[in-house]
C-alpha cells in the first residue's frame, strides 16, 4: 500500500490516512493487579506529589490526557478490605482541579459514575473542572455494575445491567442539555426526573469531552450516539479492526462521520532495548501483578472460603468449594463468570492436573491479562503506526505497570520514535482536550 494518490478504503469504514497522528492517554486506575506498587522504585500511589510528577511527565511527553479512575467504594474480599490494593483513592474532580493547576496543556479526565450521581449537580462539577482548567477537561463515563457501591448508597443492585446504559443515555442527554444553554432544562422519565439552568459558564472547549468504555452491545450503541472518545480491550490488531468497523457502522446510523469520535482502546506497554530484553521485563512484569497472594485472593473467590493456608507454588485446594455462587464483593469479576463456578473449577482442575500446574501457574493461565504490546521502542513505532494510518485505532489508553519508570520510558524512548514517523505530534496544536483529540468544533452555547 502506498502513501501517495488517493487514499485506499480501509476494512475499518475510513480511508488510509498516512499523516494520521497517535494519540494517547494513561489511565491510572490506583488500585488492581496492573499496577505493582510493591516495587521499591514504585512512588507513593496516593501522594499529591506522585500525580503531579506524572502528569507533568505526560504533558512533556505530548500525551492528550490522563485519566483518574474512580471507585465509589473500598475494595473487598470476602467480605474484608482487599489489602492488596491501594485502598482508597481521593474525589477525581477534587484532585484533577489540584492537577490543572500545575499543567498547562494535557487533558484532565475524570471517571464519574451516571448510576450514584444526580445529572444537574455532576453537570455542574465538570463544568466547573473544564473552566477552571480553560477547556481540558474530559468525563469517563461509567454505569457500575456491582451491589455492594450500591450499598453506599441506600441503593444496593437497584438497576439491572440493561437499564443501567438506559439511564447513563438519559444522564448524558440531560448533562449536555444543560452545558449547550442557558435556559431551564426539564426531564421527568422513570430514570432522570429534574429541572436546571447552566450555573456555570461554557469553557474554550464547549463542554467537557465525553468518553466511554464501549465493549458490549449497550455500550457500543451508548458511545456511538453520546461520546467523543471510546475505549475498549480490543487492542489486538484483527479485533481492533473489527470492532473499529462496527462503531463505525453504528456512526453512520446515526448521522456521524468517522472522525467525530476517537478510539483509543486500553493497552499495557513493555519496551525493551532489544526485543528478548523486553520479552523478559513482560514476563516480570506478569509474575508480579500475579503474586501469590493475589492468586489464592483470586481463589478464594471462587471457592468462597479462606485459602490462606494453602501454598500459592503448590497444588491446587483439596477442599470442594461451596454451593454459592461467585460473591462479586469486590466488583472485579466479569458478569458472565458470576454462575457457574462449579463447571468452571472442575475444568481448572483438569487443566491442573494435565499440565501440573501450582495455584499461581493456573491463575497466570487462566486470568486474562490486559492487551500487551512487547518490543523495542522502534518496533512498537512501527506497529502503532500502522494502527493509526489504516484507521485501526486512533491512539491508546495505557495502563501502567510501574510508576513513574514504565511512563518515563515511554516519554523518553517511544515518542521520539514515532515522531521520527511523523505519526506523533512535535508540539501541541491547541490548548483544548478537544484540540488535542482533533474532534469537531463544537457550536456555541445558546441563550436564554
Amino acid at each position: 500500500m502506498t502513501e501517495t494518490g488517493t487514499s485506499p478504503s480501509t476494512p475499518t469504514g475510513a480511508p488510509y490516512d498516512p499523516k494520521a497522528q497517535v494519540h494517547l492517554g494513561v489511565f491510572f486506575t490506583g488500585v488492581g493487579s496492573e499496577l505493582i506498587w510493591t516495587d521499591p522504585s514504585a512512588a507513593p500511589h496516593t501522594a499529591i506529589e506522585t500525580f503531579v510528577q506524572v502528569v507533568r511527565l505526560l504533558e512533556r511527553g505530548l500525551f492528550d490526557a490522563f485519566f483518574l479512575g474512580e471507585g465509589l467504594r473500598v475494595r473487598e474480599n470476602r467480605g474484608r478490605v482487599y489489602d492488596l490494593d491501594v485502598a482508597g483513592r481521593p474525589d477525581a474532580i477534587t484532585q484533577l482541579s489540584a492537577l490543572a493547576a500545575a499543567t498547562e496543556r494535557i487533558g484532565l479526565v475524570a471517571t464519574q459514575n451516571t448510576t450514584y450521581n444526580y445529572p444537574a449537580d455532576l453537570a455542574r462539577r465538570l463544568a466547573s473542572l473544564d473552566l477552571l482548567s480553560d477547556g481540558r477537561a474530559g468525563w469517563n463515563i461509567v454505569t457500575t455494575d456491582n451491589a455492594w457501591t450500591g450499598a453506599n448508597f441506600r441503593h444496593g443492585g437497584w438497576l439491572e445491567h440493561k437499564r443501567r446504559y438506559e439511564r447513563a443515555e438519559q444522564f448524558v442527554r440531560a448533562a449536555k442539555a444543560l452545558w449547550s444553554s442557558s435556559a431551564p432544562v426539564e426531564r421527568d422519565t422513570d430514570l432522570v426526573r429534574l429541572r436546571a439552568a447552566a450555573t456555570v459558564p461554557a469553557s474554550r472547549q464547549g463542554r467537557p469531552v465525553l468518553f466511554q468504555a464501549g465493549d458490549s452491545d449497550g455500550g457500543r450503541e451508548l458511545a456511538a450516539r453520546q461520546a467523543d472518545v471510546v475505549f475498549s480491550a480490543n487492542s489486538a490488531y484483527d479485533k481492533a479492526v473489527v470492532y473499529a468497523a462496527d462503531l463505525r457502522a453504528r456512526l453512520a446510523r446515526y448521522g456521524r462521520t468517522a472522525d467525530s469520535l476517537r478510539i483509543l482502546p486500553g493497552a499495557a506497554l513493555v519496551l525493551g532495548d532489544t526485543a528478548a530484553e523486553a520479552r523478559e521485563k513482560a514476563r516480570w512484569v506478569r509474575d508480579h501483578q500475579v503474586n501469590g497472594p493475589r492468586a489464592i485472593a483470586f481463589l478464594e473467590q471462587y471457592w468462597g472460603t479462606d485459602l490462606s493456608g494453602y501454598d500459592p507454588d503448590g497444588p491446587l485446594p483439596d477442599i470442594e468449594p461451596t454451593e454459592d455462587e461467585l460473591d462479586p464483593s469486590r466488583g472485579t469479576i466479569a458478569i458472565d463468570h458470576r454462575t457457574g463456578k462449579l463447571e468452571r473449577i472442575r475444568k481448572w482442575r483438569e487443566l491442573a492436573e494435565e499440565k501440573g500446574l501450582s495455584i499461581r501457574q493456573l491463575v497466570l493461565e487462566v486470568l486474562p491479562a490486559h492487551s500487551l504490546f512487547v518490543g523495542t521502542p522502534s518496533a512498537i513505532a512501527d506497529e502503532w503506526t500502522r494502527y493509526v494510518r489504516t484507521r485501526a485505532a486512533d491512539g491508546f489508553n495505557l495502563l501502567p505497570h510501574l510508576i513513574p519508570s514504565s511512563l518515563t520510558e515511554i516519554v523518553d524512548k517511544l515518542v521520539p520514535e514515532l515522531q521520527e514517523r511523523g505519526s506523533y505530534r512535535t508540539e501541541y496544536q491547541g490548548s483544548t482536550l478537544r484540540e488535542h483529540l482533533a474532534l469537531p468544533v463544537l457550536p456555541p452555547r445558546n441563550a436564554a
